[in-house]
């Protein structure tokens, strides 16, 4: 049973590795591809950003599929979009059908961020919730990792080594279509669309013991929020949708995408050279891997507010230190690269690990992949304001203040979670449904 879950968990946490592989694997090729359509700053900016304004829309609508189609088919269909974006964007002859291809990933990105820790959270069992939807982050910051590496290995391949960036993502792409198709359905979609039996059996593979009374459970969860309005912004459902907002808000203006994206940039204006920077945002991607594993494997032992509490203060204190680096332009060498592979280990055992998982367990079933499609959306909407901003406001105002603004925001996160943060580990869905949902 274990292995079965395991496995389903796994396949699905591939979307995250592609979603990780997409979303860093332009930090290698954005210099290139500037110099070679001769783009303004502005064309520059939308160009980095036209993935996640797809992000965004995939992210606004992923839960419609999910919904009406179903998460295992809406996850199929997001492999297709992440194969068509790698093969298409590594092959554009110019820069209109390049944008066009780096949509299409950003649309798999964003239904993957609402799609796979939906099903993942949905086939789990509440014991160890925590650690399974948590493979969707670590994939994602392996994915990272391996497109960094991936980057430094191919700069110097030749002249259109950034073609070579891009389409290697082919690869991981088809594994993930194939490997959807030995993966059951959502038991709880199955459940909620009338096919009890079918939903019963995949929970029989998830918990024998259990069986009726977690069938039991979630039928009748499903009858209160059917007594209920539907919509999302129903009073009701106020709580976990200031939550999942707030969380997703809090968890890019820490700067987290601009460092990201930008990382070998940000590394060059402290004076390291090309190869330098590029080599150190390789290690920014080894330290989020490293602590993202740390922060899952403790995330249902110490919950997720505690991860949060921790996280917060480390994050005040390393972009604190970056700001007044840049203030005082003593960067002491390699002071700032160390200050944000600290800045990295603090967020990738926080935010990076809790993310999905907190947004995947506060909404009831009926209403959990419009939940999850909100917090995602929210998250990637400030995604693309941090990206597309970023450039212009570390030229015109240094990298002083801008740090200096998300130090100051992670000084409110804080705030948020000493005052309003629930801790859910080891809670079913159906019982976080009755703690944070008014019926």
């Amino acid at each position: 049973m274990q292995r079965k879950v395991l496995f389903w968990s796994l396949v699905t946490a591939l979307g995250g590795f592609l979603f990780g592989f997409d979303t860093a694997v332009i930090s290698g090729a954005e210099k290139a591809i500037q110099q070679l359509w001769n783009l303004s700053a502005v064309e520059h900016g939308f160009t980095i950003s036209i993935a996640l304004i797809g992000t965004v829309i995939g992210a606004i609508f992923g839960g419609i599929p999910s919904d009406r189609l179903g998460r295992r088919q809406t996850l199929r269909w997001i492999a297709v979009l992440y194969l068509a974006s790698a093969v298409g964007a590594a092959l554009a002859p110019a820069w209109v059908p390049f944008l066009v291809f780096r949509f299409l990933g950003g649309l798999g990105v964003g239904a993957s961020s609402v799609t796979a820790p939906l099903y993942i959270s949905e086939i789990s069992p509440a014991r160890s919730r925590g650690r399974l939807v948590g493979l969707f982050q670590f994939n994602i910051v392996f994915g990272i990792l391996v497109a960094y590496l991936s980057n430094y290995l191919l700069a110097n391949v030749g002249a259109h080594s950034w073609r070579l960036m891009l389409g290697v993502q082919a690869v991981p792409a088809i594994a993930f279509l194939l490997f959807l198709f030995r993966v059951p359905e959502s038991p709880r979609w199955l459940l909620l669309h009338g096919r009890v039996e079918e939903g019963r059996d995949v929970l029989r593979l998830i918990e024998p013991e259990t069986v009726d009374a977690d069938v039991a459970a979630i039928l009748t969860s499903q009858a209160h929020s059917a007594q209920q309005s539907g919509s999302l912004f129903d009073p009701q459902y106020r709580t976990p949708v200031l939550l999942a907002v707030a969380f997703a808000f809090f968890n890019q203006v820490s700067g987290i995408n601009a460092i990201i994206y930008y990382a070998p940039r940000i590394f060059e204006m402290t004076g390291l050279g090309q190869g330098a920077a590029l080599l150190s945002s390789a290690g920014i991607g080894l330290i989020n891997f490293i602590f993202t594993l740390l922060g899952v494997n403790l995330i249902d032992r110490f919950g997720r507010r505690t991860l949060m509490l921790v996280g917060s203060v480390g994050l005040i204190a390393t972009l604190g230190l970056v700001a007044r680096a840049f203030c005082t332009q003593q960067f002491g060498g390699v002071l700032v690269p160390v200050l944000l592979f600290v800045y990295i280990a603090f967020f990738a055992f926080s935010q990076g690990a809790v993310i999905w998982v907190f947004i995947s367990e506060i909404f009831p079933n009926a209403v959990r992949a419009r939940g999850q499609a909100l917090g995602s959306s929210t998250h990637w909407v400030m995604a693309t304001v941090i990206a597309f901003t970023f450039p212009y406001f570390a030229e015109r105002l240094g990298g002083g203040p801008t740090f200096t603004f998300f130090c100051a925001m992670m000084v409110l996160q804080l705030v948020f979670v000493l005052r309003f943060m629930p801790e859910t580990k080891g809670t079913s869905l159906e019982q976080a449904d009755r703690t944070l949902v008014i019926h």
